[in-house]
């Protein structure tokens, strides 16, 4: 098997909560090295968000495969001896404090940078380090609300945060992007850099579609549950057991969805339906015409129904029906990994490479790793 691309190199992760693990790891499953350096008295914080993985958490344990652990309290002497010297032989330097914390604890990534030139710093936070929101704590929920997510999603009577860190995802994301940007841009120059990653920045990124459509459109963007704002049918629609999502792209495809699935050719050239503003200006008839079509079938037929026809569906699977999903088991997607509690499944990274999988490590134990790293380091 092809050796990991990242093999060799070093990430130090001053990191917590979800943005900068979730950059970590991904270089971790590349064959990086990833120490993460984790507060003595219980380490990461998101390390107590609950405890549904053998008595872990389940942000920890999908953020943290692959990494060693090693407990130091930079704010001591002693602590900023160990930092200096995982520094100095770090290739990558990952940190999500709260703001001003790595510069009180003298990893200013500019001082860093001068003392190892070779360095790559990733400082991520919550709205960057200048303006009028550079010390504000930034929670994910906080962050979907200042980018603008929440006045689109959910339905028009309520507002409705997305059911995953999306902030924090964007942002390590972003973050991952960038030190592989970085490592490319060293291996031509021989220098290091150093970036910074916001988190309304990368989410903001992300609401680029609704921003265009709300400036330069005229109109707000308003809020449609499960339904597409500017294309029908799409959505979720009645069979006799549940419901069908559907969604059509184009004219060709609309005509097509009349003539095989419901049964009305004639819908075609209907003119409350012949053109997507039209069948988006009738939706709530459109919805009427597709649920009483559907309405002797059940969602596995209709399914089956809309997949004869090529029109895109799908149904609504919960996480654990999501786990036993077929098409996951097929292409062999899932691996275990080992954790302080147990043996735990855990799903393969989305880049899928010929010759190579990903390292796909285990889940460490607070501080696990300190007495190895400190006698590696001189420091026993």
């Amino acid at each position: 098997m092809t050796a990991l691309p990242l093999a060799g190199l070093t990430v130090v992760g001053l990191e917590q909560a979800v943005a900068a693990p979730f950059a970590t790891r991904q270089l971790a499953d590349l064959g990086a090295r990833v120490i993460k350096i984790e507060r003595p008295g219980g380490g990461d914080f998101a390390r107590g968000y609950d405890q549904a993985v053998h008595g872990q958490s389940s942000y920890f344990a999908w953020l943290n495969r692959g990494k060693e652990s090693i407990t130091v309290d930079a704010k001591t002497e002693r602590g900023q001896v160990i930092l200096t010297a995982l520094l100095s032989r770090a290739d990558v330097f990952v940190q999500n404090l709260a703001p001003g914390a790595a510069e009180r604890i003298g990893c200013a990534a500019a001082d860093l940078r001068q003392r190892h030139p070779r360095l790559i710093c990733c400082s991520i936070s919550g709205y960057g380090s200048a303006g009028p929101y550079a010390g504000k704590k930034a929670y994910d929920l906080l962050v979907q609300c200042e980018a603008g997510l929440l006045s689109v999603t959910g339905t028009p009577e309520q507002p409705a945060k997305a059911g995953i860190s999306v902030a924090d995802i964007a942002a390590g994301m972003y973050a991952y992007g960038g030190v592989l940007t970085a490592l490319y841009e060293r291996e031509r120059t021989g220098e290091g850099s150093s970036f910074e990653v916001a988190m309304l920045d990368a989410l903001g990124e992300w609401m680029g579609a609704p921003y265009y459509y709300h400036v330069y459109g005229g109109n707000p963007v308003r809020r449609s549950g499960a339904r597409h704002i500017s294309i029908s049918p799409y959505g979720p629609y009645a069979a006799a057991d549940g419901q069908v999502f559907i969604g059509l792209q184009n004219d060709r495809e609309w005509a097509v969805l009349c003539d095989r699935v419901l049964g009305r050719p004639e819908l075609i050239s209907d003119a409350r339906f012949r053109t997507n503003p039209d069948r988006l200006a009738h939706d709530n008839e459109l919805t009427v015409i597709i649920e009483q079509a559907l309405a002797a079938l059940t969602a596995e037929q209709a399914t089956a129904l809309l997949d004869q026809a090529g029109i895109a569906s799908a149904r609504m699977r919960t996480p654990a029906e999501f786990a036993a999903h077929p098409q996951l088991a097929a292409r062999d997607r899932w691996r275990e990994v080992g954790s302080p509690g147990g043996r735990v499944r855990a799903l393969l990274p989305p880049v899928t490479a010929d010759g190579r999988e990903a390292a796909m490590g285990d889940i460490p134990a607070a501080g696990q790793h300190t007495e190895a790293i400190l006698a590696e380091l001189g420091l026993a």
